[in-house]
C-alpha cells in the first residue's frame, strides 16, 4: 500500500472519530465489525475507543479495549487504569468485578494495542474493598 493511500486512510479515520462523542455510544449489530470466532454480545465506540464485550468458548464475558486512533502501524497504546474504569462503567459493568491478566512468557500473545477485562461473577477473595472509614474520637480535642 502507497504512503499517500495510507495518508488518506488515516486522515479518514481521524475525521470518521471526531463524529462520536467522548462517551460510549452502543453501535447497533449490523455495524458491527467484522472477523471474530467468538460470540461477540456488545460494541460500544466513542472518539477515542473501540470497546468489545465478547462471550469466549470458556464462558463469562470479556471486555476488549482498543484505542481509535492509529500510531505507526499499530493503535495508539497507553490505556490508563482510570479510562478502563470508566469505560466498564459505560458499558453496563461498573457494579461487577474485572480482571486483566498477565499470561506467563511462553504464552504471550500481543499482535496489536488491545487490553483485555474479564468480568467476574464474584468478588474475588483476594480483592480490597472501600471499608466505611472508622470514627475515631481524639483524646483532648
Amino acid at each position: 500500500m502507497s504512503f499517500s493511500r495510507i495518508r488518506k486512510q488515516l486522515a479518514q479515520l481521524e475525521d470518521e472519530n471526531k463524529k462520536w462523542p467522548l462517551y460510549l455510544v452502543e453501535i447497533p449489530k449490523d455495524k458491527w465489525p467484522s472477523g471474530f470466532t467468538e460470540i461477540r454480545m456488545s460494541v460500544w465506540r466513542s472518539r477515542e475507543y473501540l470497546v468489545q464485550v465478547f462471550e469466549p468458548k470458556s464462558g463469562g464475558q470479556r471486555i476488549t479495549v482498543s484505542s481509535t486512533v492509529v500510531c505507526g502501524r499499530m493503535w495508539k497504546d497507553g490505556i490508563s487504569w482510570d479510562e478502563l474504569m470508566r469505560l466498564k462503567r459505560e458499558c453496563g459493568f461498573g457494579d461487577r468485578w474485572a480482571v486483566e491478566i498477565y499470561p506467563a512468557d511462553s504464552d504471550v500473545v500481543n499482535v496489536s494495542n488491545m487490553r483485555h477485562l474479564w468480568i467476574l461473577e464474584t468478588v474475588p477473595t483476594y480483592a480490597w474493598q472501600q471499608k466505611q472509614p472508622l470514627t475515631t474520637k481524639r483524646e483532648g480535642g
